[in-house]
């Protein structure tokens, strides 16, 4: 088989830290290769480097047999590597057929030739059987589908290598599914597949190849049917990481947090659930079938059009930030970057934000500040190589559990955690689990909305699922099987 893209003994450093030591990878023509390692292990200078946006220090690119020692972005893609990021980068004020031909919209007399855009977005899509409509707004489409018009786009543009990184992040199991048939579909067309994902699962059922970066070298590059669930993480970490359900010491108490036929529109339709004291619920559905307007309620960043909230036996005012916060409800997001850290802040100065709030004091009191802060990263294990650096510069394990630090290190009655360990390696998924037991232990009330099976599975003592925006069903987890569950998530029995 025909290499259609290698590195071959590239190095890169960044001052003092080295990223990548002498690396040899090779992807071969319709071969879907996965690249796997630990937040910090070399994956994205690996891509920047793939995709001309870094040169190497040392070794080169090859595309297609020929050496690239420079290699930039637009010669890259010139060339036919293409990158589909895990943050979407259609613009959601317009047409899936506008973001389809974005730059070289056609022509005629002077003026966008409408008819033919679509046609020619249509074409694009059709050819790889993405059945979305061209004239719809990318903002108005779920996750999976503005994935699948991303990957269409690259490659009607010519791409021939595909970077899909975390390309299944927030999707839930059908979803990811779709995604997967297209990857699938796309490689025995003959396209090369550069495939990341933290879900090891779906990179030992995908994968022809795998990789595994670890502190800037190559750790193995092996057939996927050669690799097992076990194997993959101790190459990844160098040592055995478990998540499998624990024991479960803890009884439920007093109920804490009550939903009662609360309402948003035609998407949530008189949901009614309870959370007790030292439990962990989860939530699950078909994704866009009510579970993901949760948070903007719950946080009271949106007013539900029906129902009532409450917390250890009081009412919740609807619609109120202050109010659920003042009740002891915290909601953590499941899009850190967007609605829960400040990436323009520092870690410290994110920390401080839930003790100070809306206030902007006149004097910051900077010693406290950062001793404060200190002691939070100490108690959720964030890891920083600088004293206090921007939270934009750490990996997703990091920010994840600043972001959880943020708003839990606090008296917490309740809290929901919307896709709690989205986008983050073994290890940090291991530490979140263990801050997730904790939180029940301590007697806090945890509603869990996650996509991810396996981590309800080990988390959850409950599970209620939803439907068209109904609770269709209340389950103890104990007992579940995986297949039981996700047949119930796409609407099946447990049976």
């Amino acid at each position: 088989m025909d290499v259609r893209i290698e590195l071959a003994g590239v190095s890169k450093s960044f001052g003092g830290a080295v990223a990548l030591r002498e690396i040899d990878f090779a992807v071969n023509g319709g071969e879907v290769h996965a690249l796997v390692g630990m937040n910090g292990a070399g994956k994205s200078t690996l891509v920047k480097i793939l995709s001309g946006a870094l040169v190497p220090d040392a070794g080169e690119v090859l595309i297609d047999g020929a050496g690239h020692g420079a290699l930039t972005p637009r010669r890259a893609r010139a060339l036919g590597v293409s990158i589909v990021h895990q943050h979407r980068t259609l613009v959601p004020q317009l047409t899936v057929a506008e973001n389809m031909l974005l730059g070289r919209l056609p022509r005629r007399a002077g003026a966008v030739d409408w008819r033919r855009a679509h046609a020619e977005a249509a074409r694009a899509l059709a050819a790889l059987d993405v059945r979305v409509p061209t004239r719809a707004v990318a903002g108005e489409l779920g996750p999976a589908q503005q994935t699948l018009v991303e990957i269409a786009r690259e490659v009607a543009t010519g791409g021939k290598v595909l970077v899909l990184d975390e390309p299944t992040a927030s999707l839930g199991g059908a979803d990811a599914a779709t995604v997967h048939d297209l990857v699938r579909r796309l490689s025995s067309a003959g396209i090369s597949i550069v495939y990341i994902s933290h879900h090891l699962d779906e990179v030992l059922g995908l994968a022809d190849r795998i990789t595994v970066l670890r502190d800037g070298r190559r750790i193995v590059t092996a057939a996927g049917a050669d690799l097992d669930l076990a194997g993959l993480v101790r190459a990844m970490t160098g040592e055995r990481i478990s998540h499998q359900r624990p024991r479960r010491d803890r009884a439920a108490g007093e109920t804490v947090l009550e939903i009662d036929a609360l309402a948003s529109g035609a998407r949530l339709a008189e949901l009614t659930l309870t959370v007790r004291a030292h439990e962990v619920v989860a939530v699950l559905g078909p994704a866009g079938d009510g579970q993901s307007e949760l948070f903007d309620l719950l946080s009271g960043r949106r007013r539900p059009s029906g129902g009532r909230i409450r917390v250890a036996g009081a009412d919740v005012a609807a619609g109120d930030v202050g109010a659920a916060l003042a009740a002891g409800l915290r909601c953590v997001t499941g899009d850190r970057l967007a609605h829960g850290l400040v990436p323009g802040l520092t870690v410290d100065e994110n920390l401080d934000l839930t003790r100070r709030g809306l206030r902007r004091p006149w004097l910051v009191r900077w010693g406290r500040l950062h001793r404060q802060a200190a002691e939070r990263r100490s108690r959720y294990g964030v890891a920083t190589i600088q004293a206090d650096p921007p939270v934009s510069a750490l990996s997703g394990g990091n920010q994840q559990k600043v972001l959880l630090a943020k708003w839990l290190d606090a008296p917490v009655q309740a809290c929901l955690l919307e896709e709690p360990t989205n986008g983050v390696d073994v290890a940090a998924k291991a530490d979140i689990h263990q801050l997730v037991d904790g939180l029940a232990d301590q007697g806090t009330a945890v509603l869990l909305a996650s996509a991810d099976v396996e981590e309800v599975l080990r988390l959850a003592d409950r599970v209620v699922v939803v439907r068209a925006g109904r609770v269709v069903a209340d389950l103890p987890v104990e007992g579940l099987s995986r297949d039981a569950l996700v047949s119930l998530t796409v609407g099946g029995t447990a049976s």
